[in-house]
């Protein structure tokens, strides 16, 4: 008999254990469930406030896109966001109260907020749920998803700067011809990639940076021995087409891609939630 009472405690206390456990598993698979649903709507979508809806790329989950414990409705959701690691141009937040489950969740979603489920500008997730509470957040990141690592960042920006110096333009009132390609300068590269990164961890935007260094100084350190030194740097931009795009149609920086005596370049970036612009590009041309 006494065998009998200690084994229903230990199962007791083995339940209490677990039973947290389980109702956090539980809400992760409704959560997981609910983000599948609103996926499939994107992806045979119906009309919506009388409009055909066109069909959309689907919604990543991110779990640090959620709105931090204390967070007010109404207030500066971007700045908010920060403090999860998260980095939003855009940003909308959907809250749903009384849904018992995903399925009811979907279904007041698709009722009340289909315009939101179906903007493209949207490509990421984070959802949560307090019991019948449910918080729906959807952004737009600072950085595209598709970005993926420096090196392979380094290549498309190299094929970038190349593709536009195989044609002649007008970089503000002056005039370049098409000129030769750059080759890829693995010093050039190290200095641009070290400037991008204490950019964003130093929270700022400038050539010069805090140790009052230029950009002829920081290749020198990186072991770079050329004769001519020039920079680009921007911040804010998702991706490498769109820094590319933003040099270009900026004179001085166009003259700097375009200018035929340089002939070697490097280039890198670095992404930090908590920076002012979320993510910075730089690129070092030089000439040995």
């Amino acid at each position: 008999m006494r065998h009998a009472v200690r084994s229903s405690r230990l199962v007791s206390l083995c339940l209490l254990i677990l039973s947290p456990l389980f109702a956090a598993t539980a809400h992760a698979g409704s959560e997981r469930q609910l983000v599948a649903a609103i996926n499939d709507y994107r992806a045979h979508p119906q009309r919506c406030d009388r409009r055909p809806a066109q069909r959309l790329a689907p919604l990543a989950l991110k779990s640090n896109l959620l709105l931090p414990n204390g967070y007010r409705y109404g207030g500066g959701m971007r700045e908010a966001l920060k403090s999860s690691g998260y980095s939003a141009v855009a940003v909308r937040s959907i809250r749903i109260v009384g849904a018992q489950d995903a399925e009811e969740a979907f279904d007041r979603l698709q009722s009340d907020y289909c315009g939101a489920l179906l903007d493209a500008t949207y490509a990421d997730i984070g959802i949560s749920r307090t019991r019948s509470e449910w918080q729906v957040v959807l952004a737009q990141p600072v950085l595209d998803n598709r970005v993926a690592d420096n090196r392979s960042v380094g290549k498309a920006l190299l094929a970038e700067v190349n593709a536009a110096r195989a044609r002649p333009r007008m970089c503000g009132r002056q005039r370049f011809a098409a000129t030769r390609p750059l080759s890829w300068n693995a010093a050039l590269g190290a200095a641009a990639q070290g400037h991008s990164k204490a950019m964003a961890y130093g929270n700022y935007f400038a050539h010069r940076d805090p140790d009052g260094d230029l950009p002829a100084d920081r290749a020198r350190a990186a072991g770079y021995r050329g004769r001519q030194i020039g920079e680009n740097i921007a911040a804010g931009q998702s991706s490498p087409g769109k820094a590319m795009a933003g040099w270009l149609a900026s004179p001085g920086h166009c003259a700097n891609l375009m200018n035929p005596m340089f002939t070697q370049v490097g280039a890198g970036f670095a992404s930090e939630a908590r920076s002012d612009e979320g993510v910075y590009w730089t690129m070092l041309f030089g000439a040995p």
